[in-house]
């Protein structure tokens, strides 16, 4: 059985789900989120929780089962808390530029990046770039993009990471010699 989608999604106050014929509604005060749900998964509502069953045992309904589970469990989070993804330029910087943001990494010219759908984009100081919307693989999908314009550096740690992502820095050339 799966652990992930044997486990009942509570709704809190404010959240409203509406299950139709393969697919699933929520709203809730931060907006609206539809998600397709596979026709055999079964997805029913019963005391103020959401349910999610599968038909058989076959690997293919074991799978659907966790990953329908936890899609309705990140529309019910996102639609009333919301997720944010807070990425930290090292040895660079950032400004805002309207509801986008203006980045100087080096290049010859400045990265001016522009929000996706239903995402906002704020910067704290000159190097923290907050990420936030409902849809948490949206949230994910822009702070990737964003981080791909310059990865940090395997030597020197500087560009573009996730707030409290660990890096293992190599030891430059001088250390591999023995040192002078």
């Amino acid at each position: 059985m799966s652990r992930v989608g044997k486990q009942p999604i509570a709704i809190p106050s404010g959240v409203t789900v509406a299950i139709g014929d393969a697919q699933v509604t929520v709203k809730g005060s931060r907006g609206e989120l539809r998600q397709a749900v596979h026709p055999d998964i079964i997805v029913r509502e019963e005391e103020g929780r959401i349910l999610v069953e599968r038909p058989s045992d076959q690997r293919h309904h074991r799978a659907l089962h966790g990953l329908t589970r936890a899609l309705i469990a990140n529309m019910v989070m996102g639609v009333s808390d919301g997720f944010a993804r807070t990425l930290e330029l090292v040895g660079y910087r950032v400004q805002q530029q309207g509801a986008g943001i203006n980045m100087q990494l080096g290049f010859s010219h400045q990265v001016v990046v522009e929000p996706m759908d239903g995402i906002t984009l704020e910067v704290e100081g000159n190097n923290l770039i907050h990420v936030r919307g409902i849809d948490k693989q949206v949230v994910g999908e822009q702070a990737a993009r964003i981080r791909r314009f310059r990865p940090p550096d395997a030597y020197k740690g500087k560009g573009v990471r996730y707030q409290g992502e660990k890096l293992r820095l190599k030891p430059g050339k001088s250390a591999a010699k023995g040192g002078i």
